[in-house]
Order: structure tokens, then sequence, then C-alpha cells
């Protein structure tokens, strides 16, 4: 516990990012330890590229999409507090943690899950998932397993399904209408939870 406390004590705004994202200490020192490894040039930051050393992701069909997220828009760079807050995304809802009525939605919540998960699809960033979207990532996902027929039809029976407005398109507000979306229902997905 005493490295633990030692090495938190080096962390810049340690109690903040743990406040904001829920991690332990024990889990920030972790993610620290991780940051500094990744960032093997230290630089004092990591660029897409340093992603490239994580061998799980490095074999995830949707591995840019993902490194992707890390990156707002015209950011080439992230700091470690950007690295803690993208990673909260994953961490399980935490149903015990009190929620100040006055404070922004915690960042493992349901919502901003959902809302990290829709961009992974809304590559052009319109707000809006278009069926050429959604067939680019299941191609990407499921690459030769299923013929381009079915894809098409997998993409086409999605968007008839979740688009409620009609506009050939999904919105955030029909992805999330669409509680445990994935396309086509017979994928389970509890990416959500």
């Amino acid at each position: 516990m005493g490295s633990t406390n030692s090495t938190l004590s080096k962390i810049p705004n340690a109690g903040d990012l743990m406040q904001e994202t829920g991690f332990s200490p024990a889990h920030i020192v972790r993610l620290y330890d991780r940051y500094k490894a990744l960032d093997k040039d230290k630089k004092g930051h990591l660029c897409p590229q340093d992603f490239g050393a994580i061998k799980e992701l490095a074999m995830n069909p949707i591995s840019d999409r993902i490194i992707g997220a890390f990156f707002s828009s015209g950011q080439e760079v992230l700091d470690f507090p950007s690295f803690v807050r993208i990673l909260a995304h994953f961490r399980p809802v935490d149903k015990n943690r009190p929620k100040d009525p006055n404070s922004p939605e915690h960042i493992n919540s349901r919502s901003n899950k959902l809302k990290f998960i829709f961009q992974l699809y809304d590559q052009d960033k319109d707000g809006k998932i278009s069926r050429q979207e959604l067939l680019q990532v299941l191609r990407t996902m499921l690459e030769k397993q299923v013929t381009e027929e079915q894809l098409e039809s997998i993409a086409d029976r999605t968007i008839q399904e979740a688009d409620l407005d009609r506009d050939d398109a999904i919105s955030f507000d029909e992805f999330r209408k669409n509680s445990l979306w994935c396309p086509s229902r017979s994928i389970k997905c509890r990416a959500t939870d």
C-alpha cells in the first residue's frame, strides 16, 4: 500500500481523477504505469502509433476505430488524464456510487458508454450512423464469415428496425432507444452494462 501511495503522490491531480472516474488509487497507479510503458520515447504524451504496442488491440479488427476514439478531432496527442477518462468508459457501472444531481453524469454511465460505442460507428461525426458506416464496421468485424449479400441484409434490417424517424440513418437518440443495440438482434451485446 505504501508503494501505491508514494506513486500516487507523483501523479498530478490523481485525487481529482479518482473522484471523476471512480478508479481506486491502485487502478490509477496501474494505469499510470501502463501509460508510461506505452510512452516508449518518454514524450510525456501518447500518439496513435503508441497504441500499436497493445497486442490485444492490434488483433482487434476495429482497432483503428478504437484508437481513434481516444483522440478528438484534430487532436494528435493524449495526456494521462484524458487516457484515464477514456478508459473509465469501460468500467462497470457502480450502482452504489453516490450521484450528485448537480454534477455531470459519471463517465461510465450507461448513456456515456452508449455515446462512446456510437462514435465507433459514426465515423464522419455527423451524429448519425449511415448504412455505409454500418456496413463498413460489419465488413471489418465479420470479414469473410458472411457474404456481402448477408452483410447488406443485416445493415438494411438494422437500419429499418432502429430508424424511428425514417431518415435512413440511426441517430444517437434512436441508438439509445434500442437499448442493447447491435447490428442484428441475433448478436448478443452487453456493452452497456
